[in-house]
């Protein structure tokens, strides 16, 4: 298993070792042992499953208190997942980064807590899979606006309107979240 950080080091790519051949292919989502062994020393309590049509997206979205760490993959479909860091502290605090992944790729993302997350689906279809590390707390759940310009995040919409729901639709920017310290 190859862990690369991103251009926010906290949120980690994963490219699991894949074993395949003409029956199809193997690879290992979660070992606690080797993720420990690379620092992600996590414990997950939820599975999360979510389905998509292309151009639909969801987030960004977060808990505070209780935040959740997700460590997140695609199984059918592909995503532009984004993780925006969200502590007032951090020297990253504001910043944002988006990666590609896809059925074909198998590649993950570890978003920590403290972090928004979201995706845009890719294709219809998307099929959307994420280990949290916090049970889902619906009082605590904040959706911060997908596309806050003091954010600037650069989805891939290739002139497409996304979809949203209607909380995202309505989520506060940046200088209005409920962020943390």
């Amino acid at each position: 298993m190859k862990i690369t950080d991103t251009r926010l080091p906290e949120v980690k790519l994963i490219e699991p070792r894949v074993f395949g051949d003409d029956r199809g292919f193997f690879l290992e989502s979660w070992n606690a042992r080797a993720f420990a062994d690379a620092g992600l020393d996590l414990a997950f309590v939820q599975d999360n499953h979510s389905k998509s049509a292309r151009g639909v997206l969801r987030g960004l979205h977060y808990q505070n208190p209780d935040p959740q760490g997700k460590l997140v993959r695609v199984v059918a479909g592909a995503v532009y997942d984004v993780a925006v860091d969200i502590r007032r502290a951090s020297p990253h605090f504001g910043k944002w980064v988006g990666v590609e992944l896809s059925a074909e790729n198998k590649r993950m993302l570890w978003v920590p807590p403290g972090f928004a997350h979201g995706f845009l689906s890719l294709a219809d279809g998307t099929e959307f899979l994420y280990k949290c590390t916090a049970f889902y707390q619906p009082a605590n759940e904040h959706s911060l606006l997908w596309n806050d310009p003091a954010i600037g995040i650069e989805w891939p919409l290739d002139g497409i309107e996304p979809q949203l729901s209607g909380k995202d639709a309505a989520a506060a920017p940046l200088a209005q979240a409920e962020l943390f310290a």
